[in-house]
């Protein structure tokens, strides 16, 4: 706990850099090659980043820094292609492969292919970073494709996202790809200079670029969270809490960043549930405007979307939903229809559909919590849910104690985080007890947490805030120490002693 208590800032935000990514690291080599020698420094450095990088394991960036370096004998982006779409929601498929097209035309080495799905360039249910991104793919791949030059209401809605020195919703892959599709348009040549500087204001020390110029509020809802489950002073919760407060999205919502005006499911929901924790009669008015900023958004089929009204429902934005709306007991009748859509989401094996998270216990755990609650009042199905997220987890566990992101996956901390947060709820303490001492021994000296990347963004496109996973290793750490009386104390590096079982309680 003391690592992420130093981490809290004096205006109460918990801020870690985002590290660099190769989409944006080759997105952005491929434009400054194209402008020369003002930025032959910054090539340089990008080019050594995507060196480094360009055989880390993953399929897409392989491909990716292979063919912004001009190598071959790389992965094609056809195999890529299949990977990254086997990989993501089903709503979101065609999206998905017109953008993997786009993101090699944008690297200059695409065979444009003709099978791209009209809706993946439907923005009229999409939210606005989805619709800006949904133009820009549309304009590389019809300039590639030799089809008529983008429109004047798409470049009008481009350039707005284009101002010097700003990335627009701190989000540098649909900045950069607004680039790409403005670099041939007339008029625009300064616009995309300037945005290119504006970019390059981002490259980290090891030469790359960042997915995101930050994720300060995502962070910071969630470090809070798992400070409040460890006790933690309450000093430092108040300082937390007064900055959300300040940072509170004008519809009540939050985003995942100070510097974005979108705010989304899952940030607002953790937030509500911090603030409940902490103190819910100080903090009813944020809290009411926050609930009423989660409802406008509910589907038709009960389930809640990541972000907007109109978009599709997801799993664990419903039980993310679920975990806030159960906060005030004012909701009952909203709470069972989402139950409801969660259990129906959820797949054979006990899992659901791919979300924001490359593990699949992300998804299970705050399931598993967002009905614990209303087992005995709820219809068969959730009960059943739980148990088929039990057994799955039981299942999933490998023999040096940990989880890995997806069946038969090495262990990794942050997939053990959301699996102990499960088992620190069943009658049989063993197995929680070995995913403990797993996380015991990925600590460092300072108290950080090593771990794979984890969050996506866009899905499946992983990224890596470090701090994440500090924070969601101490949040179940805190819910383990709900269910055990330790009798002696345990350090890094230590075998775990023996605990003693209290009473059961519902995490």
């Amino acid at each position: 706990m003391g690592h992420l208590l130093d981490r809290v800032e004096a205006d109460g935000a918990v801020r870690d850099a985002c590290r660099s990514r190769v989409l944006e690291s080759a997105l952005a080599l491929a434009l400054a090659e194209r402008y020369g020698s003002g930025h032959r420094h910054a090539c340089e450095r990008m080019v050594r980043y995507l060196e480094r990088h360009r055989a880390n394991g993953d399929l897409m960036d392989t491909a990716v820094a292979a063919t912004a370096l001009g190598r071959a004998g790389h992965p094609s982006h056809h195999q890529a292609l299949e990977d990254i779409v086997g990989r993501v929601p089903d709503f979101t498929g065609p999206r998905k492969r017109a953008l993997v097209h786009a993101i090699f035309t944008m690297l200059g080495a695409a065979d444009v292919q003709d099978d791209v799905a009209p809706q993946a360039f439907d923005t009229s249910a999409l939210h606005p970073w989805a619709a800006v991104q949904a133009v820009a793919v549309k304009a590389v791949l019809g300039r590639a494709a030799g089809r008529a030059p983008v429109g004047r209401d798409d470049v009008t809605l481009l350039a707005s996202t284009q101002r010097p020195g700003t990335v627009w919703e701190g989000n540098l892959f649909i900045h950069l790809s607004v680039l790409h599709a403005l670099v041939d348009v007339p008029g625009m040549e300064s616009v995309v200079e300037a945005g290119l500087r504006t970019a390059l204001m981002h490259q980290r020390e090891d030469g790359g670029l960042p997915f995101v110029t930050g994720t300060d509020t995502w962070c910071t809802v969630t470090a809070g969270l798992a400070l409040s489950s460890a006790g933690a002073p309450s000093e430092a919760l108040h300082r937390i809490a007064r900055h959300l407060v300040r940072v509170q999205r004008a519809d009540g919502g939050w985003s995942y960043t100070d510097h974005a005006q979108l705010s989304d499911t899952d940030c607002t929901s953790v937030a509500v549930e911090f603030l409940h924790d902490l103190d819910a009669d100080a903090f009813r008015p944020p809290i009411r405007r926050a609930l009423d900023a989660l409802i406008a958004v509910r589907g038709a089929d009960g389930g809640f979307p990541t972000y907007g009204p109109g978009t599709p429902s997801e799993a664990c934005m419903t039980a993310a939903a679920i975990n806030a709306l159960g906060t005030q007991g004012r909701h009952p009748h909203l709470v069972q229809a989402a139950l409801g859509f969660l259990a129906g989401s959820q797949m054979p094996d006990g899992s659901f559909p791919p979300g924001w998270s490359s593990s699949r216990l992300h998804t299970l755990f705050r399931a598993y919590l967002a009905a614990r609650p209303y087992l005995r009042q709820s219809p068969p199905a959730v009960p059943d849910m739980c148990r088929r997220i039990a057994g799955l987890v039981h299942r999933a566990q490998n023999a040096d104690g940990g989880f890995g992101q997806q069946n038969g996956a090495p262990s990794d901390a942050i997939s053990t985080a959301y699996a102990l947060i499960i088992l620190a709820g069943q009658g049989d303490l063993a197995p929680a007890v070995r995913a403990t001492g797993y996380l015991l021994a990925q600590q460092r000296r300072d108290g950080s947490i090593i771990s794979v990347p984890d969050m996506l963004g866009p899905r499946p496109f992983p990224y890596h805030v470090p701090l994440l996973t500090d924070a969601f290793v101490l949040l179940a750490l805190g819910h383990l120490t709900r269910r055990i009386r330790p009798s002696r104390l345990v350090l890094p590096g230590r075998r775990l002693s023996t605990a003693q079982p209290t009473e059961r309680t519902t995490p």
